[in-house]
């Protein structure tokens, strides 16, 4: 049996990433062209075809994958001038593997499927390593038989998938998740800066909250940085953190649900972005968090 051809949008680190394991499993891929040439040249190098725009691209496949980083990049990928409506044919499936707004994913695939084709929701968890690997985990919305037909795709691309429900479920779960995961990396940032304020040594800090239940991947991507300088355990911005817990602000207000929380969240996110730091890793915001109450971690 055939392999589907894929379609490729957004070849950042992990976009990139996926699309190696993609050509190393022997898919028919075409990529998206964008000034960003080295990554481009490399898979075209590899075997991929480029297209000029995202029209272009539909017409040369089966499945398309968008791995941008918001929900208007995804709507000028979909709707935008030479977009994917321009050359989708019916029965085309497109998966949107960004944390994007749970209301534009429903238009978008209201959008897709007046064209004959469907939209899935699929957002990712893990690293552009494990993505190369072919071990992305993957939250996916859509409906049974869409899923179905993509499932095999997902596979070759993800350890552990998890159908989670109708379109948009996948980024209402992830965008929940990112909450959660933001607002503990907050806490955390927090709870450094004022053990060092209040004459606390961080090692034992560290030792008394990582023996009970407060223990986390998240609490030790945060204290190792608080403690070593080291935030290259959790390589994701300060920028998107607060594009995520935006959005689940917006998904909270349009579901009718107070969020008492998030608002906190994001105003650290939003003041960290505001001093230079939206492109800095989310462990860092404990050093921004001890600039602020003027105190610093480490020497």
């Amino acid at each position: 049996m055939s392999k589907q051809r894929i379609g490729f949008v957004g070849i950042g680190l992990i976009g990139r990433a996926m699309c190696l394991n993609l050509i190393n499993k022997g898919y028919p891929l075409t990529v998206m062209a964008h000034r960003n040439r080295a990554p481009i040249d490399e898979l075209v190098g590899k075997g991929a075809q480029e297209a000029a725009n995202a029209g272009a691209l539909a017409l040369e496949a089966d499945v398309i994958f968008i791995c941008v980083t918001t929900s208007d990049a995804v709507e000028a990928v979909i709707t935008g001038e030479a977009g994917l409506l321009s050359g989708i044919q019916p029965g085309t499936l497109v998966v949107d593997c960004g944390t994007s707004d749970p209301t534009s994913t429903a238009r978008m695939g209201a959008a897709l499927e007046a064209k004959g084709a469907k939209l899935i929701d699929a957002p990712l968890g893990r690293t552009p390593l494990h993505a190369e690997q072919g071990l992305l985990n993957m939250m996916v919305g859509g409906g049974e038989d869409e899923v179905q037909k993509v499932w095999p795709v997902l596979e070759d691309m993800a350890e552990n998938i998890f159908h989670v429900g109708p379109l948009g479920s996948g980024h209402k779960l992830k965008l929940i998740n990112n909450f959660f995961a933001m607002t503990t990396a907050s806490a955390i940032s927090e709870a450094a800066a004022m053990a060092v304020k209040t004459g606390v040594d961080l090692e034992n800090l560290y030792k008394v909250m990582a023996a009970g239940p407060l223990k986390s991947g998240m609490f030790d991507f945060c204290m190792t940085n608080a403690m070593k300088g080291d935030a290259s355990n959790l390589q994701f911005s300060v920028a998107n953190a607060r594009k995520d817990v935006g959005y689940y602000m917006r998904m909270a207000e349009a579901a009718d649900m107070p969020s008492f929380i998030a608002p906190a969240t994001y105003h650290l996110l939003s003041m960290a972005k505001a001093d230079g730091r939206g492109e800095d890793y989310v462990p860092t915001l404990c050093d921004f968090v001890g600039d602020v109450g003027g105190v610093k971690l480490r020497d």
